[in-house]
């Protein structure tokens, strides 16, 4: 089943969040902006924009001609090339993909395919860096849109983090306690920068993914009296709560504030400190929401993404990363209706694989992953041309030294399994 932008609005009951998301992407490509259905919230900071580079005959192109294109690609490189798709990319994409599955699904698939010499990330740019660090020297990472970053990744930038850090042992120190524990272990979200994920690996800390927060937390304070998490606050506010954190113990860490924000009372009770950063995706899923689903559709099940606002996620039956989500819809009973809080892309092939359920977006304007929409089949059918004409088109490299030390960070969170 393959769903344009156009389909999906057409399939809701209400309007799209960004009328530009029915034009051809390629017109925002070189603009500065995440793209169509942003957040008016999302501030760019320069230099992370990264244009597109698509040439004009590949943007005229009808879809058949573009299938026919990837296709022949795929079958002259065989093996030597594995496609990953994302969870919320577009359906045109992830028909393509060898494996479809979150960031730490994927993370632990490009480690399955070590004879492929090239490996084209269907995401974002953290996670093609991520592929880029665990994958072999003689692998080449491509993403196919370099326009393709992430809002809430580049809300924590390297600067303001090392200020932060440096801030933090001004307060906490940096000496162990009697158990031996650091004052404060630094946990990044997998959407992050490869620099940030480095800065974890130099700091004792670790990454971790909406899979396996729960046990990265727990490994965390193990090592640690208090945890840095960044750079999304919701993630690390549900995971804490459910872990059984006081809220009050979780305070706010603003980098452009002194201290955070905070007062020193706060922060020597803080257990958690959450950077001040967030998914414009589920940001937008509300209460008020749940509250209709439920009024509309007695006794509905409903399951939301851990990036969601604490009270959207303590309204809701359930939450869970996007494989969860997945794992609690086949668990349902034929002819359960289920209100779905993530990105509307993977809500709508959810409800096609399960037609023997009621599946819906919460919310019900049509506003996907701004940046993960901007992989397109045609940025796909022009790099894997470029395989096969012997030309590796861009291409994502980390820099050494950042690598190794990401590379610690990113084996401690494989390693973290979720029990």
């Amino acid at each position: 089943m393959t769903l344009s932008i156009n389909d999906l609005i057409a399939a809701q009951p209400t309007e799209v969040c960004d009328a530009d998301l029915t034009q051809p992407i390629f017109e925002f490509d070189g603009v500065a902006t995440y793209g169509p259905g942003a957040s008016k919230d999302d501030v760019i900071p320069d230099p992370v924009i990264r244009r597109g580079q698509l040439p004009v005959e590949y943007q005229k192109m009808t879809p058949e001609e573009l299938d026919g294109r990837i296709v022949a690609a795929r079958e002259k490189l065989g093996e030597d090339v594995v496609l990953l798709g994302h969870y919320y990319q577009r359906d045109e994409i992830v028909k393509y993909a060898d494996f479809l599955g979150d960031s730490y699904q994927l993370a632990n698939a490009a480690l399955t395919k070590p004879k492929a010499s090239t490996i084209v990330f269907c995401g974002v740019h953290f996670m093609a860096e991520t592929a880029d660090i665990l994958s072999s020297d003689e692998q080449a990472v491509i993403l196919p849109n370099l326009a393709a970053g992430c809002s809430m990744a580049d809300m924590a930038d390297e600067e303001s983090v090392d200020a932060a850090w440096e801030e933090l042992l001004e307060i906490y120190g940096s000496e162990p306690d009697e158990n031996g524990k650091q004052p404060v272990v630094p946990v990044t979200y997998m959407n992050s920068s490869a620099a940030l994920k480095a800065f974890c690996g130099r700091n004792g800390g670790i990454v971790c993914t909406s899979s396996n927060a729960s046990a990265v937390l727990e490994w965390a304070f193990e090592r640690g009296q208090r945890v840095l998490f960044f750079p999304d606050q919701h993630l690390g506010r549900n995971t804490g709560k459910a872990m059984g954190i006081p809220v009050e113990q979780m305070p706010m860490w603003n980098p452009y504030k002194a201290k955070g924000g905070n007062d020193d009372e706060t922060l020597a009770a803080a257990k958690i400190l959450l950077w001040h950063g967030f998914c414009s995706v589920h940001k937008r899923f509300t209460v008020a929401q749940i509250d209709k689903a439920r009024a509309d559709y007695p006794g509905c099940k409903v399951i939301v993404h851990p990036e969601s606002p604490m009270p959207v996620v303590d309204a809701a039956d359930a939450s869970g990363s996007t494989s969860g989500i997945y794992a609690f819809v086949e668990k349902q009973e034929p002819g359960t209706v289920i209100a779905i809080g993530t990105e509307i892309n993977m809500v709508n092939r959810i409800a096609a694989e399960h037609p023997d359920k009621t599946i819906f977006c919460l919310d019900p304007v049509v506003c996907p992953c701004s940046t993960m929409y901007r992989i397109h089949p045609g940025y796909l059918a022009w790099v894997l041309d470029g395989l096969v004409e012997g030309e590796v088109r861009n291409q994502i490299v980390v820099d050494e030294d950042i690598a190794r030390d990401a590379k610690v960070a990113l084996e401690r969170m494989l390693a973290a399994v979720p029990s």
